[in-house]
């Protein structure tokens, strides 16, 4: 029990909640709870915490503080809403766990263990991080919502994202912020949203400010935001929103490429699912009714999928007399959550690609996935239907393959310039366009063979040198294309200037020691007159497209700097 000054302090004590919201459509999924109002003799939040755990009285302080917040939450006039409550990780070092206050709490305040999510930092967790995994599992199989707050900053993120099975993974300001500026936060964002995703938690961006930042983050798969951008935590219940119509404003406004590796709905099967709530009995009922299923999802009361019950589990209840009868007993049907098993799911709208990486990388339920839309249980993707995704998306990605050196064709740069003339104005892009240079002659010397070696070893140094930071295409023949986005002009140059080089090194070992000797060929050339021609080489045209650029004149500018490049094998041109 608090102490007579601790109970006094809080009577100063008051939470804000900050929205959490869907990333596709504003729609507000949850609230994060932010202590406010505290003593001016805290300067910092952290001391209110320091001081509790000094005088043993944190685990007793966040007992009072959880009614507090809970009973002001329950205020919030929005249905299946979350609440996301910070834990201290000090509370690791008290082993006893009672959820009994909770429940009644929530029992108290008309509300579910699914409305409530408590958030575990992995900040500072070097000395207690397996205190932290122990005390993640309590939580959830006591069926609380789990998520890891601050992930990135802490010494332990990738061990806690494999060992906890959180259902939400928070990463930190600190990688969100102007993440539309730094490559390397949307490599590392962009990876630990696929591990994560394949583990089976969702993402949240922390601290999202600019509409910049909010581009990059749906772009890269985040499935959730919560910042300023969307709006600054709140004391005053009523400006909480159950949708935010800035993230509306963004989406109509965003004229960058849609993503085409969409999943049709023409594979995903509606099979009928079952409340959590519902009777022992109405679960026989559906078996008999449903005789093709062998499974069926289960449901909370906000649509969220909770798992499935397979049909062989209870089989031999289902066909005995005594377990008809004991599903009949009212006092004794209601508790479907013993035969409740965990599954993965997708949210639709993240494609093809990664509800195929899912499926493979999951050993679960081998019959299919399932599918959830802003959350909520959409349907079922059967193995069958997996196999003909997976052969389709196959034979798409080859039809824009060029079939010797397996980059991308036409189709694909064409969609990346669509791209680029629809953003130019909020990035800097930097356009190489490489071209080899007395090709034909080496081609009709030495061979076709050799002509394709040398288209290889070329596709094979773009690969090595830009297709971590570049788009890079194969236009045909012997052009490529390669497309920079937000990089220092310098960088551009230096890397082109690299792979021109290497390449020139590199195909002198094709000519023979004579020809090598003298640096040229002789060969009759389209009119049957004998010519010299240089080794093989390549030039590149570099094209700088800004906002100040006038996408008009791109043609034209190619056009020239294509001319150019063939005299100087490098040359630099902007759209302007």
């Amino acid at each position: 029990m608090l102490n007579y000054e601790w109970k006094q302090l809080i009577k100063s004590f008051d939470y804000a909640f900050q929205p959490i919201v869907n990333i596709n459509n504003g729609k507000i999924y949850a609230v994060e709870a932010l202590i406010r109002n505290y003593e001016r003799d805290f300067t910092i939040i952290f001391e209110i915490f320091d001081k509790a755990y000094n005088e043993n009285m944190l685990y007793d302080l966040d007992l009072e503080l959880r009614e507090i917040v809970i009973k002001k939450f329950s205020n919030i006039n929005i249905n299946n809403l979350k609440l996301f409550y910070n834990l201290d990780n000090r509370l690791l070092n008290i082993n006893d766990f009672d959820d009994s206050h909770t429940v009644n709490l929530l029992n108290k305040y008309n509300l579910t263990k699914n409305n409530l999510c408590f958030e575990l930092s992995e900040k500072d967790t070097l000395q207690n991080s397996n205190n932290l995994l122990n005390l993640l599992d309590v939580y959830k199989e006591h069926g609380y919502n789990i998520a890891i707050d601050d992930f990135g900053i802490g010494v332990s993120g990738l061990k806690l994202m494999y060992f906890s099975e959180a259902s939400f993974i928070k990463i930190d300001q600190f990688f969100v912020r102007n993440i539309h500026k730094d490559a390397k936060k949307r490599l590392f964002c962009s990876s630990i949203i696929n591990m994560a995703h394949i583990m089976g938690s969702k993402v949240i961006a922390e601290g999202i400010e600019e509409e910049k930042e909010y581009y990059v983050c749906k772009e890269i798969g985040f499935d959730f935001l919560q910042g300023y951008l969307i709006q600054k935590a709140q004391l005053d219940i009523k400006n909480i929103e159950k949708k935010y119509k800035i993230i509306d404003d963004l989406v109509s406004k965003d004229k960058r490429l849609n993503d085409k590796n969409i999943l049709s709905d023409k594979y995903i099967q509606d099979i009928k699912s079952l409340n959590i709530n519902d009777s022992l009995y109405n679960l026989f009922v559906y078996f008999k009714n449903n005789p093709s299923n062998t499974f069926v999802p289960i449901i909370n009361d906000e649509s969220e999928l909770e798992g499935v019950i397979n049909e062989l589990d209870i089989k031999d209840m289902s066909y005995s007399q005594y377990g008809l009868a004991l599903a009949k007993n009212l006092s004794q049907n209601s508790d479907l959550k013993r035969y409740l098993k965990s599954v993965h799911s997708v949210e639709l709208s993240w494609g093809v690609d990664k509800t195929l990486e899912v499926y493979n990388m999951n050993t679960g339920n081998k019959k299919g996935i399932f599918i959830t839309k802003a959350n909520k249980y959409y349907g079922f993707i059967s193995v069958d239907n997996l196999l003909t995704l997976s052969y389709k998306r196959n034979i798409e990605i080859a039809k824009d393959q060029n079939p010797l050196s397996k980059l991308p064709g036409n189709n694909q740069i064409e969609q990346r310039l669509e791209l680029v003339f629809s953003t130019y104005t909020e990035n800097t892009y930097h356009i190489v366009y490489f071209d080899f240079n007395d090709f034909k002659p080496f081609n009709d010397s030495y061979g076709f063979r050799q002509g394709d070696r040398a288209i290889l070893i070329f596709s094979e140094l773009l690969k090595k040198h830009f297709e971590k930071e570049a788009f890079i295409a194969h236009i045909g023949g012997d052009d490529f294309f390669a497309l920079f986005k937000n990089k220092d002009y310098e960088l551009v140059y230096k890397k082109s200037n690299l792979i021109i080089n290497k390449f020139k090194d590199t195909v002198k070992d094709f000519y023979d020691k004579k020809d090598k000797e003298r640096e040229y060929i002789k060969i009759q050339d389209r009119f049957g007159i004998k010519r010299k021609f240089k080794l093989l080489s390549v030039a590149a045209a570099i094209i700088e497209i800004n906002k100040n650029s006038q996408i008009k004149n791109f043609d034209q500018i190619i056009s020239i700097m294509k001319k150019q490049s063939k005299l100087t094998n490098i040359a630099l041109g902007s759209c302007i």
